[in-house]
């Protein structure tokens, strides 16, 4: 992707090589995602093991709170963290990543914790159903659930219905997207922003970051190809916005957004061309490239300057779009 007024890069350089410190994370942690795997379960215990073991920010909120939510394919679960303060606060749902087929609000609870510390926001962190048990597309449909209980529920959990926001990052990140897009196209709840981390925006492996960071750099073109495979019922849902949200025609009408890639990552491509369509569609819209960071560093490594540095650019962004 060219220049653009929307898009920068961090640091303000026009280059720089794979943090070293990211390489010794990639070298260290097993290889995730085995291909031709049919055991999910250990599959599922190893993520969570290599997830839960990463050095954390433990940063403090007032009140986290576990609780199961109606949906169109039965209960699901979420965790609410409330941050200190006197409410009503801002809300953010948040959809985790790991190729639709990992993770859990449990996983992901060191950075929510993160997001509600720094954002000053309710966060609802959701367990939607996971593939291959589960797909295309109603992990999706989880969160269209999720959304609409989240808005009704607002007051409930000391949120203010008027600023709720999305955030995911990887698969979490194309679900933020295609909720965004789903809320659009049906009536609402109105979402006031969206943050997309690294999100996987299309069903094709034909990109040059595709091609570049295909091998060696944590996430590879052949484990995407395996998880898309995993999470579309059809080959054809590939063509569905919903699944792939740069199919989408039209982007007008969408929420503003922050979308943040990393130059060593298969899907920098994916979320940059559809931070483009964004602009082009005329929606506020800031693309930030790490260019010495890897996929969902943000995420996994949270320790590194640079993935503090992302989250105070994500909790700026959304303090400013709920002023």
């Amino acid at each position: 992707m060219g220049g653009g007024d929307y898009f920068s890069t961090y640091p303000a350089t026009s280059n720089a090589s794979l943090d070293v410190r990211v390489q010794a994370a990639i070298a260290t942690q097993p290889v995730l995602f085995p291909i031709g795997s049919l055991d999910i379960d250990a599959l599922r215990a190893q993520y969570d093991k290599v997830m839960t073991v990463l050095p954390g920010l433990n940063e403090s909120v007032a009140r986290v709170e576990d609780r199961k939510i109606p949906g169109p394919h039965g209960e699901i679960p979420i965790r609410i963290y409330t941050p200190e303060g006197e409410g009503p606060f801002p809300v953010l749902l948040y959809l985790h990543g790991g190729g639709w087929m990992l993770g859990s609000v449990h996983v992901y609870d060191d950075f929510c914790r993160s997001l509600s510390h720094r954002t000053g926001a309710v966060v609802v962190s959701v367990g939607y159903r996971l593939v291959p048990e589960y797909r295309f597309p109603v992990p999706l449909e989880d969160c269209v659930a999720a959304l609409a209980w989240t808005a009704a529920h607002a007051s409930e959990i000391e949120g203010d219905a008027r600023r709720i926001a999305v955030a995911g990052d990887s698969a979490g990140g194309n679900l933020s997207a295609a909720l965004a897009l789903y809320a659009r196209d049906h009536g609402g709840p109105k979402l006031s922003y969206q943050i997309l981390m690294f999100p996987a925006t299309n069903a094709a492996f034909d990109t040059a970051s595709y091609y570049e960071n295909a091998v060696g750099y944590g996430l590879t073109r052949v484990q995407m190809q395996w998880c898309w495979e995993r999470y579309l019922a059809e080959p054809s849902d590939g063509d569905n916005p919903y699944a792939a949200p740069l199919k989408a025609r039209d982007l007008k009408g969408l929420p503003p957004a922050l979308i943040i890639t990393a130059q060593f990552d298969v899907l920098r491509d994916d979320g940059e061309a559809y931070a483009a369509r964004l602009y082009q569609a005329g929606v506020p819209v800031r693309a930030i490239r790490y260019l010495d960071m890897s996929h969902d560093f943000i995420v996994g490594l949270t320790l590194l300057p640079q993935a503090r540095h992302a989250l105070d650019q994500i909790a700026t962004t959304l303090k400013d779009a709920w002023k």
